[in-house]
């Protein structure tokens, strides 16, 4: 079993069947033996640029979460000192606290950003 940590827009591809998510990331995702995490930057990050008109997303994505069987992932304090202090290699804060949460809860992060694995945390590439 695997924990994996849905990048947002690993989460956006797999809610819209979009073919940018490869057959390798699907099968993952869909793997009833994995658990899979969102993260509420993801929900804070989809919910900003629906607001500014950047991004089409579903209004309930909360409700939506929970019926593709994935797991909400709060943002506690820890993980927001963490984000603080990690190297200045992402400039991006969303992706900062999912690098943050992934190491502090031990999960893997589903991701066709290139610059996350620097952080040297496990990534599987979205687009395979």
């Amino acid at each position: 079993m695997k924990r994996l940590l849905l990048d947002t827009h690993a989460l956006l591809w797999w809610l819209a069947d979009d073919p940018r998510l490869g057959e390798s990331a699907r099968a993952l995702i869909a793997d009833a033996t994995n658990q899979v995490f969102i993260s509420a930057a993801s929900a804070w990050e989809i919910s900003i640029k629906t607001a500014l008109g950047k991004l089409d997303a579903p209004s309930d994505l909360d409700n939506v979460v929970e019926e593709e069987g994935f797991d909400k992932l709060s943002i506690s304090f820890f993980h927001g000192q963490r984000a603080g202090s990690l190297p200045n290699i992402h400039r991006d804060p969303f992706d900062r606290m999912l690098i943050a949460q992934a190491q502090a809860e031990g999960m893997d992060i589903i991701t066709a950003d290139e610059t996350i694995p620097k952080y040297g945390i496990k990534t599987f590439n979205a687009s395979r």
